[in-house]
Protein backbone atom coordinates (compact mmCIF):
# COMPACT_ATOMS: atom_id res chain seq x y z
CA UNK A 1 0.00 0.00 0.00
CA UNK A 2 1.14 3.49 -1.15
CA UNK A 3 0.84 6.07 1.31
CA UNK A 4 1.15 9.74 0.29
CA UNK A 5 2.07 11.40 3.66
CA UNK A 6 4.25 14.51 4.06
CA UNK A 7 6.58 14.10 7.26
CA UNK A 8 9.52 16.45 6.98
CA UNK A 9 11.19 19.05 4.29
CA UNK A 10 14.30 20.44 4.06
CA UNK A 11 13.58 23.40 5.38
CA UNK A 12 14.13 22.16 8.90
CA UNK A 13 17.17 21.08 10.50
CA UNK A 14 18.15 16.80 9.61
CA UNK A 15 19.97 14.79 11.24
CA UNK A 16 20.90 11.29 9.74
CA UNK A 17 21.02 9.14 12.70
CA UNK A 18 23.10 5.73 12.38
CA UNK A 19 22.52 5.37 8.37
CA UNK A 20 18.75 4.36 10.14
CA UNK A 21 16.92 7.43 11.45
CA UNK A 22 15.99 10.97 10.27
CA UNK A 23 16.35 13.62 13.59
CA UNK A 24 14.74 16.65 12.85
CA UNK A 25 14.62 19.47 15.54
CA UNK A 26 11.80 20.59 15.89
CA UNK A 27 10.13 23.89 18.34
CA UNK A 28 7.59 25.39 20.23
CA UNK A 29 5.77 28.46 18.14
CA UNK A 30 2.48 30.07 19.25
CA UNK A 31 -0.22 29.88 16.35
CA UNK A 32 -3.21 32.83 16.04
CA UNK A 33 -5.99 31.08 15.37
CA UNK A 34 -6.22 31.91 11.48
CA UNK A 35 -3.68 32.77 9.31
CA UNK A 36 -1.00 34.64 11.33
CA UNK A 37 1.94 32.32 12.70
CA UNK A 38 4.76 33.39 15.09
CA UNK A 39 8.09 31.52 13.59
CA UNK A 40 10.47 33.34 15.62
CA UNK A 41 13.13 32.21 18.30
CA UNK A 42 12.11 29.65 20.67
CA UNK A 43 11.66 31.55 23.96
CA UNK A 44 13.16 30.89 27.20
CA UNK A 45 11.15 28.32 29.73
CA UNK A 46 10.37 31.49 31.86
CA UNK A 47 8.56 32.93 28.64
CA UNK A 48 6.47 29.63 28.00
CA UNK A 49 5.03 29.44 31.39
CA UNK A 50 3.37 32.91 30.17
CA UNK A 51 0.33 33.26 29.46
CA UNK A 52 -1.11 32.93 25.68
CA UNK A 53 -3.17 35.49 24.31
CA UNK A 54 -6.55 34.80 23.45
CA UNK A 55 -6.96 32.85 20.19
CA UNK A 56 -3.46 31.32 20.27
CA UNK A 57 -2.34 28.02 21.31
CA UNK A 58 1.70 26.43 21.79
CA UNK A 59 1.84 23.76 18.82
CA UNK A 60 5.43 21.91 17.79
CA UNK A 61 6.19 23.65 14.14
CA UNK A 62 6.71 20.43 12.43
CA UNK A 63 3.83 18.40 13.67
CA UNK A 64 1.61 21.45 12.97
CA UNK A 65 3.17 22.11 9.52
CA UNK A 66 2.91 18.66 8.33
CA UNK A 67 -0.81 18.13 9.40
CA UNK A 68 0.94 15.00 11.73
CA UNK A 69 -2.03 13.34 14.26
CA UNK A 70 -1.34 12.34 17.23
CA UNK A 71 -1.71 8.27 18.54
CA UNK A 72 -1.12 6.61 21.21
CA UNK A 73 0.40 2.49 21.69
CA UNK A 74 0.83 0.90 24.46
CA UNK A 75 4.21 -1.13 24.32
CA UNK A 76 2.87 -4.18 23.03
CA UNK A 77 0.31 -3.08 20.28
CA UNK A 78 3.68 -0.55 19.26
CA UNK A 79 5.99 -3.56 19.34
CA UNK A 80 3.28 -5.82 17.12
CA UNK A 81 3.11 -2.53 14.46
CA UNK A 82 6.98 -2.15 14.56
CA UNK A 83 7.05 -5.52 13.55
CA UNK A 84 4.73 -5.67 10.50
CA UNK A 85 6.17 -1.96 9.22
CA UNK A 86 9.64 -2.82 9.50
CA UNK A 87 8.95 -6.48 7.72
CA UNK A 88 7.09 -4.15 4.85
CA UNK A 89 10.21 -2.03 4.83
CA UNK A 90 12.89 -5.00 4.15
CA UNK A 91 10.63 -6.55 1.56
CA UNK A 92 10.25 -3.14 -0.63
CA UNK A 93 14.17 -3.26 0.14
CA UNK A 94 15.13 -6.64 -1.13
CA UNK A 95 13.31 -6.11 -4.39
CA UNK A 96 14.44 -2.48 -4.81
CA UNK A 97 17.94 -2.03 -2.75
CA UNK A 98 19.20 -5.86 -1.92
CA UNK A 99 22.37 -4.80 -0.65
CA UNK A 100 20.33 -2.44 1.68
CA UNK A 101 18.13 -4.64 3.31
CA UNK A 102 20.68 -6.83 5.49
CA UNK A 103 22.03 -3.20 6.53
CA UNK A 104 19.02 -2.05 7.43
CA UNK A 105 17.78 -5.19 9.13
CA UNK A 106 20.76 -5.38 11.91
CA UNK A 107 20.36 -1.42 12.18
CA UNK A 108 16.49 -2.02 13.07
CA UNK A 109 17.36 -4.75 16.13
CA UNK A 110 19.48 -1.86 17.18
CA UNK A 111 17.55 0.86 17.06
CA UNK A 112 14.16 -0.68 18.09
CA UNK A 113 15.60 -2.07 21.22
CA UNK A 114 16.26 1.54 22.30
CA UNK A 115 13.21 3.09 21.63
CA UNK A 116 11.23 -0.11 23.45
CA UNK A 117 13.77 0.23 26.04
CA UNK A 118 12.57 3.86 26.96
CA UNK A 119 9.06 3.47 25.63
CA UNK A 120 7.28 5.69 27.69
CA UNK A 121 9.47 8.59 26.86
CA UNK A 122 7.97 8.61 23.50
CA UNK A 123 5.20 10.28 21.88
CA UNK A 124 3.57 8.93 19.10
CA UNK A 125 2.34 10.44 15.14
CA UNK A 126 0.79 9.57 11.66
CA UNK A 127 0.69 11.43 8.69
CA UNK A 128 -2.65 13.44 7.98
CA UNK A 129 -4.17 10.51 5.97
CA UNK A 130 -4.52 8.22 9.36
CA UNK A 131 -3.22 5.59 7.85
CA UNK A 132 -2.23 3.40 10.51
CA UNK A 133 -0.30 1.22 7.81
CA UNK A 134 1.93 3.81 7.11
CA UNK A 135 4.89 5.93 9.18
CA UNK A 136 4.81 6.63 12.91
CA UNK A 137 6.98 9.14 13.65
CA UNK A 138 8.16 8.91 16.92
CA UNK A 139 8.24 12.39 19.01
CA UNK A 140 11.07 12.87 22.31
CA UNK A 141 12.60 15.64 24.10
CA UNK A 142 16.19 16.46 24.40
CA UNK A 143 18.46 16.42 27.87
CA UNK A 144 16.66 19.85 28.70
CA UNK A 145 13.14 18.32 28.92
CA UNK A 146 12.10 21.43 26.82
CA UNK A 147 13.54 20.94 22.77
CA UNK A 148 11.30 18.71 20.94
CA UNK A 149 12.89 16.43 18.46
CA UNK A 150 11.06 14.13 15.78
CA UNK A 151 12.39 10.41 14.67
CA UNK A 152 11.59 9.18 11.52
CA UNK A 153 12.81 6.22 9.98
CA UNK A 154 15.19 7.10 6.81
CA UNK A 155 14.32 3.58 4.91
CA UNK A 156 10.08 4.45 5.25
CA UNK A 157 10.50 7.66 3.35
CA UNK A 158 10.42 8.74 -0.19
CA UNK A 159 12.46 11.69 -1.24
CA UNK A 160 10.56 14.08 -3.78
CA UNK A 161 13.17 16.97 -5.08
CA UNK A 162 11.16 19.97 -6.21
CA UNK A 163 13.40 22.24 -8.85
CA UNK A 164 13.19 25.89 -7.19
CA UNK A 165 14.76 27.56 -10.31
CA UNK A 166 11.87 26.60 -12.32
CA UNK A 167 9.55 28.23 -10.02
CA UNK A 168 11.71 30.86 -9.67
CA UNK A 169 11.63 31.83 -13.44
CA UNK A 170 8.18 30.84 -14.28
CA UNK A 171 7.05 33.88 -11.47
CA UNK A 172 9.97 36.33 -13.26
CA UNK A 173 8.24 35.30 -17.00
CA UNK A 174 4.48 36.47 -15.66
CA UNK A 175 6.09 39.37 -13.83
CA UNK A 176 7.99 41.23 -16.42
CA UNK A 177 6.15 39.23 -19.30
CA UNK A 178 8.89 37.58 -20.91
CA UNK A 179 7.71 35.52 -23.80
CA UNK A 180 10.61 32.32 -24.03
CA UNK A 181 12.65 31.23 -21.27
CA UNK A 182 14.96 29.23 -23.78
Amino acid sequence: MKIDDEFISDAYKIKDVDDFFFEIDCQMITVKDGVDVDIGANPSAEEQEESLEEGTRQVNNVINAFGLQSTSFDKKSYTTYIKGYLKKIKAYLEQNNPERAPVFEELAKVHVKKILTNFKDWEFYIGESIELDGMVALLNYREDGITPYLVLIKDGLKEYKVVMYRCMWLFAKSYFQIDDYH
